[in-house]
């Protein structure tokens, strides 16, 4: 008998979840939101570029096509760099060892390597020589190469411990894994950086903007439209005068002046945003709470003797998740939207940092001026993209918790 009424009391939900499922473009959108938050999770352990905020500079290469390709050579940095797990390189990356070369050909002899530097599809490069050792190893800045011969290298390295290597060991090293072609999938920026590296670090900013936003937004929205809604008379008058006064500021003249008293920073991006949007939550929240204000179980608790804080937390809030959960969403992607544009505008994020917006900054003069479009449009793609799954998951939620569709 309790199994049956406690499936009776679940079906609402079972049902919701059902015409979720069964709705194509939420799913989709579903889809491309757990892709980006995987993508975001994993971060620098699945980007072509590595280091801190995807920031390894080829000026030789900049603004190249998708799939170009290039030969490297990569050339052993002389300082010691810091030692990172797995785990902390894939938060935050780690400093490349290697001075990466763009290279049209190159050809050793002796104890040296000898490249021509690329410059261009059909512009002929500078020459430059390269030490077998410097390439290789992480020789010590104050003494390098001490014999150098046909047969033999000794050179002292960053432990200032003398180590012994012949040369066609070197030569073999060098050629073996120190030159390869490397390819660009989606081309490079304005200052030869790997744009699918940045375009997936930037992931991050744009998940942790919305999440943290709406977060900040639902803790305020909810707070303050529960109380004017239960409580009414002056003190929904008096939140409504709060609210009406916020609504009537522009969003983005707000969040400029909300960024130019907390700074520009990385966590005054996330509190200005969503301290703009808490507004359209208690809007709904208080209607949705004026409706169940007078509703018999409801009232049948307020004859118990429960508290305030009870009735609201236990009894009105769980009964009106479905608009929040619809206003969550669409705040999700609204966030997306004003961080790109404040990074755009240049009151965002920070360069190096990659966002996307500040992807669209930095390279949309590109959009007219070059034969490669690709550094603005792909950053635009992909905020279309993140905004377009966004609304079509709120659209669902809304349409699997319409109360015409459960009847």
């Amino acid at each position: 008998m309790m199994s049956k009424q406690s499936e009776n009391i679940s079906s609402p939900g079972k049902k919701a979840l059902q015409r979720l499922f069964k709705n194509k473009p939420a799913i989709f959108g579903m889809v491309l939101i757990a892709i980006a938050v995987l993508i975001a999770i994993l971060g620098y352990a699945i980007t072509p570029d590595s280091t801190p905020n995807a920031n390894d500079q080829v000026n030789e290469i900049n603004l190249k096509p998708p799939g170009f390709q290039v030969q490297m050579l990569k050339v052993r940095k002389n300082r010691a760099l810091e030692k990172k797990g797995f785990f902390a390189k894939m938060m935050s990356g780690a400093d490349n060892p290697y001075r990466l070369i763009p290279i049209n050909n190159y050809n050793i002899k002796k104890d040296s390597v000898y490249v021509e530097v690329y410059a261009g599809e059909e512009l002929a490069g500078k020459a430059a020589q390269y030490s077998l050792a410097d390439v290789v190893h992480p020789l010590s800045v104050t003494q390098q190469s001490v014999i150098s011969d046909a047969r033999q290298t000794t050179f002292y390295g960053l432990d200032e411990t003398e180590q012994v290597v012949t040369t066609s060991e070197l030569a073999q090293q060098v050629e073996q894994k120190h030159i390869y072609t490397r390819t660009y999938h989606f081309g490079t920026d304005g200052l030869g950086r790997c744009l699918l590296s940045r375009l997936l670090i930037g992931i991050r900013v744009s998940l942790a903007v919305g999440l943290l936003a709406v977060l900040i937004s639902l803790t305020i929205g909810i707070t303050m439209g529960a109380i004017a809604g239960y409580f009414g008379g002056r003190v929904d008058d008096f939140i409504m005068l709060i609210i009406n006064t916020m609504w009537s500021i522009p969003t983005l003249l707000l969040v400029f002046a909300l960024v130019l008293a907390l700074g520009r920073g990385f966590w005054q991006i996330f509190v200005a945003i969503g301290l703009t949007m808490w507004v359209d939550v208690a809007r709904i929240v208080r209607g949705q709470v004026m409706s169940l204000r007078k509703v018999q179980f409801v009232e049948a608790a307020d004859s118990l003797g429960f508290g305030h804080r009870r009735i609201i937390a236990r009894h009105i809030l769980p009964n009106i998740l479905g608009p929040v959960m619809v206003v969550a969403a669409a705040n999700f992607a609204i966030a997306i939207l004003i961080e790109a544009g404040l990074s755009y505008l240049g009151f965002g994020m920070q360069p190096p940092m990659p966002s996307w917006g500040t992807m669209l900054s930095e390279n949309y003069s590109f959009l007219l001026k070059s034969d490669n479009p690709f550094p603005a449009i792909v950053p635009g793609i992909a905020i279309m993209l993140m905004v377009l799954a966004f609304n079509l998951v709120g659209n669902g939620f809304r349409d699997a918790l319409d109360v015409k569709t459960r009847l």
